[in-house]
C-alpha cells in the first residue's frame, strides 16, 4: 500500500519526507514487524525496536515520540487505535468479510452449539488483537461481543435476527421444552428467558450455513443451577428442595424472580452478593466478602433458591471445586 493511501485512510499527517513510498503490510506488535512493513505504537521503546527490525512506516499519536529515521515514513493520528480500524474497514471492504455484534448470552449458545468453530471467528476484546484477527486471516465471518470495539471496525454493524423460528412448549425455572426447525426438544437444560438466545443463535447458524447441534444445550455459565444438600454438596434434582444458582449478570437474577413470582409463589428465593452491589426489587440482599461468608449465608439462612452473584470469579471458582459442583 502506498504511503500517500495510507494517510488518506487514517487522515494522518505526513511529519518528514521518506524516501520509502509503500509498505508490505501491517502490525500493531513490534515482534511480528518485518522488512517494509506498517506498525502502529506510540511507545518510543516499541517503535525503536520496529525501526530496528526494518519498519517502513511508523504511525503514532504522541508528540514526545522521536524521530530516529527519516528514510521511512512517520505519520502523526490524532487516535492511533481509530487510526489502526480505519485502515481496517478499508480491508474488509476489500475481504468482503461479514460482522455481527452479539451479547454475550448468544456469544455462549453460540460457542456451545457449533461443531466447528474453524468456521467464524471470534474477535478479541483488546484492540490490537483484533486488529490482528481481521488483517492477518482468511476469515469471513467474525462476531464479537466488545459494542464500542464492533462499532470501531464496522459503524453499522449487524445485530443477530429476533423475528426468528421456535418457540417454547413447556418450561420450569431449569428445564425448556421448546420447538425449532419441526423438532421438539424435550425438557433441555435451559433456563425459559435464555431461549430468545439460543433460538437468535440457531437462526444465525441457518442463515450462515454453520453446522451446529442442539442437543449440546446445556446451562450457561451465566445462569449455573446446583442442587444441594444442608451440608452444601452438589445432590441431584429431586433429593433436595435447595438449589445454588451462581450468576455471572444481575439480570438473570431479576428475571429468574418475576419468573419465580409468577409460577412458584411458595418458593422462597434469596440473593447474595458482594458489598452494594444493586438489584432490582431487593432492597437488602445478603452482601459477602469471603468464600467463607457465602458458606454462612447458605448454611444459617433458610432458601429454596439462593441466587449468588459475584464479580470476581475467584470466590465462585472456589466454592465450585471446594463443593465439587462440576
Amino acid at each position: 500500500m502506498k504511503i500517500e493511501d495510507i494517510l488518506n485512510l487514517t487522515e494522518g499527517t505526513l511529519t518528514n519526507t521518506p524516501q520509502v513510498q509503500a509498505v508490505e503490510a501491517a502490525t500493531v506488535y513490534y515482534s511480528k514487524v518485518e522488512h517494509g512493513d506498517l506498525f502502529f505504537s506510540s511507545s518510543q521503546e516499541e517503535i525503536d525496536k520496529a525501526v530496528e527490525n526494518g519498519a517502513y512506516a511508523i504511525i503514532y499519536d504522541d508528540d514526545s515520540i522521536e524521530r530516529k529515521d527519516d528514510e521511512i515514513a512517520w505519520i502523526k493520528v490524532s487516535d492511533i487505535q481509530l487510526a489502526a480500524f480505519k485502515l481496517i474497514r478499508y480491508v474488509i471492504i476489500k475481504k468482503e468479510a461479514k460482522f455481527f455484534l452479539l451479547n454475550e448470552h448468544e456469544l455462549s449458545f453460540l460457542k456451545m452449539i457449533l461443531l466447528h468453530k474453524g468456521n467464524i471467528a471470534f474477535i478479541a476484546h483488546d484492540w490490537r488483537k483484533a486488529f490482528e484477527q481481521i488483517l492477518n486471516s482468511d476469515d469471513a465471518l467474525f462476531v464479537g461481543t466488545d459494542k464500542a470495539l464492533m462499532k470501531l471496525i464496522k459503524p453499522d454493524i449487524k445485530r443477530l435476527a429476533k423475528d426468528v423460528d421456535g418457540y417454547p412448549v413447556f418450561d420450569t425455572l431449569f428445564r425448556t421444552t421448546f420447538k425449532v426447525g419441526g423438532y421438539v426438544y424435550q425438557e433441555k437444560e435451559l433456563i425459559p428467558f435464555h431461549l430468545d438466545y439460543l433460538l437468535r443463535v440457531i437462526a444465525f447458524c441457518e442463515a450462515e450455513d454453520l453446522p451446529y447441534s442442539v442437543d449440546r444445550i446445556k446451562y450457561t455459565k451465566h445462569f449455573m443451577p446446583v442442587f444441594i444438600d444442608g451440608q452444601l454438596k452438589s445432590t441431584q434434582p429431586g433429593k433436595s428442595d435447595k438449589v445454588a444458582i451462581f450468576t455471572d449478570n444481575i439480570e438473570d437474577i431479576v428475571e429468574a424472580r418475576e419468573y419465580i413470582k409468577r409460577s412458584n409463589t411458595w418458593v422462597k428465593g434469596i440473593v447474595l452478593t458482594p458489598p452494594k452491589t444493586k438489584v432490582p426489587g431487593i432492597d437488602r440482599p445478603h452482601w459477602f466478602e469471603s468464600k467463607e461468608e457465602v458458606r454462612e449465608i447458605l448454611k444459617s439462612t433458610l432458601f429454596n433458591y439462593a441466587f449468588i452473584y459475584n464479580a470476581d470469579k475467584s470466590i465462585l471458582n472456589t466454592i465450585k471445586e471446594e463443593y465439587s459442583l462440576f
